[in-house]
């Protein structure tokens, strides 16, 4: 199986965030296409290509590593010879990756979570409707009805959460062992060093309220609470936040939101966007004036030569002409501009080192509308629509980027890219009306559900590095007017030769 370079998740309730890593290799290239399903009623006149670009789609970069202790030595350094700018810095890039990598673990564990306790919620039912007057209890009756597969995913669970724990703990006890006593760079310090604190709990938190439920989980669930405890008698001890602060939630998250974006600046590339092809359009504009024009003169002379001298019908034909220029003048423009810019890209992106202003690289960027039959053989091979004649409004984006890793922060040759997809303009075109299912239990009971309307919406992504073979990955994307219900990957074929992967639809 292809190694995993790109991932997708939920980030919240209507945007999914693209991740991926741009290795050593000068040039990258990623497409992504989004298939959304024709009954939405979604078109260039509804949504146009410059609006879903502005709107939907935000692309950010990160300095990367996957050597963890890097930061923390260059940290320690920095802070011997008590270079501030270099002790941030490093220490930025050090919270920063904890913060990537405690994300992406513990979204994780939420998604094994849920289904873990869903699993164990059938079991549940199926051994309440087995016990009836049995003495057997219904936790003896989920054991004895839970698969071996669920027992096995359960324990891999436990054990996944306890390494979480583990590594989470270890690297705040590397921090803090390297305390500054310098008290410019210890205010720095004290503000990482809060908002880890803070963010490790609220993570802990997050996974403890999804934990299944049980003897099985009351371990793990106790060593969960106890680093929470733990982080926040730390931050109490500390006197990090006030008691106002600590008691009302909105302030705390709002802080803590300000000390993310601490963290985050400065190994986040800072962006310089430019529209292309403004110096075209003029030109573009001038001409298909000048066509037009030329054709009106000489319809002027013709009318002039055929009517002689001013009358009331040389007037109607001199209105009728200005009237053709002016509806003309527009669509030839128009047509003009799209055969001149077809396939070209309309966007270009320029990264710099926000410590040091240094150019790191540029990318360019495309977005539009494509119908299905114009599509790569590779795009249409990997999307396998299984209804032949279904309607779908493909939209695609596209960038090819160069950086140079020769001018990157010391120690770092590769960059996280972040692409953020908005979907709530997709959202706001499906309809909020729900309905109802009904349900024939075992005891002949009917039961009524409440079912929301969910679509459908796959996405491809293609990445090629330098001249190498391309990541192919589809994914499946369900979604109501509300949310992102489920994010899964079915299909996946990458680099490496014949490697290929597929889950059934």
């Amino acid at each position: 199986m292809a190694t995993h370079q790109i991932t997708v998740e939920r980030r919240d309730s209507l945007h999914l965030k693209i991740s991926r890593v741009l290795r050593e290799e000068s040039s990258h290239r990623l497409d992504v296409y989004l298939f959304v399903p024709a009954e939405l009623g979604l078109n260039a006149h509804v949504l146009s290509e410059e609006a879903f670009y502005h709107g939907a789609i935000h692309v950010k970069r990160t300095y990367y590593s996957d050597r963890h202790r890097l930061p923390l030595v260059m940290s320690r350094l920095a802070g011997k010879r008590l270079d501030a700018d270099q002790y941030r810095l490093g220490l930025s890039l050090y919270a920063y990756q904890y913060v990537v990598a405690m994300e992406r673990s513990t979204q994780t564990l939420l998604d094994q979570a849920r289904r873990t306790r869903k699993a164990e919620k059938r079991v549940g039912d199926k051994a309440e409707k087995r016990t009836g007057d049995k003495a057997e209890t219904l936790e003896e009756a989920a054991r004895s009805g839970a698969s071996e597969d669920e027992t096995a995913q359960a324990g891999r669970l436990r054990e996944q959460l306890e390494e979480t724990l583990e590594l989470s703990s270890g690297i705040l006890r590397r921090l803090r062992r390297q305390e500054p006593s310098d008290e410019s760079l210890h205010r720095y310090y004290a503000n990482i060093d809060n908002y880890l604190s803070w963010f490790t709990e609220q993570r802990l938190l997050e996974l403890i309220a999804h934990l299944p439920r049980g003897n099985d989980y009351r371990e793990i669930r106790e060593r969960l609470l106890g680093v929470c405890r733990e982080e926040d008698d730390h931050r109490r001890k500390r006197e990090y936040n006030a008691e106002r602060v600590t008691r009302d939630p909105t302030r705390m998250s709002n802080k803590m939101r300000l000390l993310r974006r601490l963290i985050e600046y400065p190994v986040t590339l800072k962006q310089r966007s430019q529209e292309l092809g403004g110096g075209e359009e003029k030109a573009v504009k001038g001409l298909a004036t000048a066509v037009v024009m030329v054709f009106v003169t000489l319809g002027l002379l013709e009318a002039r030569a055929a009517l002689g001298d001013i009358t009331a019908l040389f007037v109607l034909a001199l209105a009728v002409l200005y009237a053709l220029r002016e509806v003309f003048k527009d669509d030839l423009r128009v047509t003009l501009w799209r055969l001149l810019r077809r396939g070209r890209p309309k966007w270009r992106r320029q990264y710099l080192d926000a410590n040091s202003n240094a150019v790191l690289g540029r990318q360019l960027e495309w977005f539009d509308y494509q119908r299905y039959p114009r599509l790569d053989e590779e795009i249409r091979r990997v999307r396998k629509r299984n209804m032949a004649q279904r309607e779908e409004v493909v939209l695609h984006y596209r960038s090819s980027s160069r950086m140079s890793p020769t001018r990157f922060l010391s120690g770092y040759d590769r960059t996280r890219e972040t692409l953020t997809l908005d979907l709530s303009p997709l959202a706001r075109l499906m309809s909020k009306g729900s309905h109802h299912v009904y349900r024939l239990e075992e005891k002949g009971q009917v039961v009524r559900e409440p079912v929301e309307k969910r679509h459908l919406i796959n996405l491809v992504i293609r990445e090629v590095e330098g001249n190498g073979t391309p990541l192919l990955q589809r994914w499946k994307i369900v979604m109501s007017r509300s949310k992102i219900v489920d994010v899964e990957l079915v299909h996946e074929e990458g680099p490496e030769e014949g490697a290929e992967s597929a889950k059934p639809e």
